[in-house]
């Protein structure tokens, strides 16, 4: 005959409690683990930079939308290259084609640098709330692991221990569906954790894929500019006069207003010139000369109805990091859009036109001052190579040089007749 007490036991299950005991100690102690091989680590691969979380879906939508513009320009001139009859104009669209596509592969590499970063980020609120769920999953694994190294008989064995063990039945018959479900959710976000891993290892891969495109892009357009410099070398007679005509222009200009002040005048004084009839024939019957001559019909202001630049575009891909009327630190209004670019970005003719100005000019690093028609002018400043030459003709797309390194700025204004005119309203 056993004692009452021990007879007692079967009645609330004498292995149920350590069998309750055992399956929360290892529902526990299988997400203790979770965590524990959840430890910070780094990707075994460079780490390309981290953004805010709100920059970097700013910059994925911004990314996203410049690689299709791009996209767009680089097959609608492949397309015009291929249909194009000289020579010079072939060549200079597959130069213009060319630059589009390096665009289009530095928008692919800050798409995949900001899905890094936002993968990087997620990663990273989950294991805050991990670490925070950790620490009373230990006290619990070890509260388990006491009880189910316990002999029953011992703690039955206790003044009130039967009451104390009915007790912890009912509790461990409440805890358990509650530690099942948190377990359950701890998985889940494990496994949300190691997607975002896998997300992030896709990433860094395109981005090493994306960076070798450009470089071969880069060596394709550094090839085509010299086979281009070696075909004009003979076409340019008067491309050191016209050098020699901007530098002076440039020195004296006071400042950058005034430089465009006076492009702008020598622009209008040649269209002026272009516009002027030619001279009069001698007629062979010089009892005509009595006749009067026809009253000239007057023209038309070149600039009266003239469209903006066809195909207008930004000069390089950057967030805005100053739009047109801004209140600069000057406390001046800003005439122009001021772009922040990636180090060594591709700069392109933002229209087709002349070249009127090209080479460094004090405070503005180096500068282009494209003449466009209708006296349409713009200006890109901040740039830190610059391939074209005063005088050379581009096309909306031709490349012109790079940006610099860091955080230099580069700025594009639009001026009609001089006055600044806000480039947004022509940006398709």
């Amino acid at each position: 005959m056993r004692p009452a007490f021990l007879q007692a036991i079967p009645i609330i299950g004498q292995g149920d409690i350590v069998k309750s005991s055992a399956v929360l100690l290892c529902s526990a102690a299988a997400a203790f683990a979770a965590i524990a091989a959840f430890a910070p680590h780094t990707i075994a691969q460079r780490d390309p930079g981290m953004l805010d979380p709100a920059e970097a879906q700013a910059q994925l939508e911004r990314a996203t939308r410049q690689g299709r513009l791009a996209e767009a320009r680089a097959q609608r001139l492949s397309r015009e290259a291929e249909a194009a009859g000289e020579a010079a104009e072939k060549t200079a669209r597959e130069a213009a084609a060319i630059a589009a596509k390096i665009q289009q592969a530095e928008a692919e590499i800050a798409v995949t640098k900001a899905r890094y970063s936002l993968a990087r980020s997620d990663r990273a609120a989950i294991a805050s709330r991990l670490a925070e769920r950790q620490e009373p999953l230990v006290r619990l694994t070890g509260a388990l692991q006491t009880t189910a190294r316990r002999p029953l008989a011992l703690s039955a064995l206790q003044p009130g221990s039967l009451k104390d063990l009915v007790y912890v039945r009912a509790v461990l018959d409440s805890t358990i569906p509650q530690i099942r479900e948190r377990t359950s959710a701890l998985r889940g976000e494990l496994q949300e954790v190691r997607r975002l891993e896998e997300a992030a290892s896709a990433a860094l891969a395109a981005l090493r894929e994306n960076e070798t495109v450009l470089q071969s892009r880069r060596q394709e357009l550094t090839s085509l500019e010299t086979r281009q410099r070696l075909a004009s070398r003979n076409a340019r007679s008067t491309a050191g006069r016209e050098a020699e005509r901007s530098l002076a222009l440039a020195e004296e200009a006071r400042d950058l207003n005034g430089l465009m002040g006076r492009i702008d005048r020598a622009a209008s004084l040649r269209r002026e010139l272009a516009a002027l009839p030619g001279p009069v024939l001698r007629p062979a019957d010089f009892s005509e000369s009595a006749q009067p001559a026809p009253a000239p019909v007057p023209a038309a202001s070149p600039t009266a109805a003239a469209a903006p630049p066809r195909d207008f575009q930004l000069p390089v891909q950057g967030r805005t990091i100053a739009g047109f009327g801004e209140e600069r630190e000057s406390g001046l209004r800003s005439s122009g859009l001021t772009l922040a670019p990636e180090r060594g970005a591709q700069i392109v003719a933002p229209a087709s036109g002349r070249i009127a100005f090209a080479g460094p000019y004090r405070g503005y690093g180096r500068i282009v001052i494209i003449e466009h028609a209708g006296g349409w002018t713009s200006l890109v400043t901040g740039m830190e190579r610059i391939t074209v030459a005063v005088g050379d003709s581009v096309i909306g797309g031709s490349p012109m040089g790079a940006a610099g390194a860091g955080d230099a700025p580069v700025t594009l204004e639009l001026r009609r007749d001089g006055d600044p005119v806000n480039p947004l309203q022509f940006l398709g």
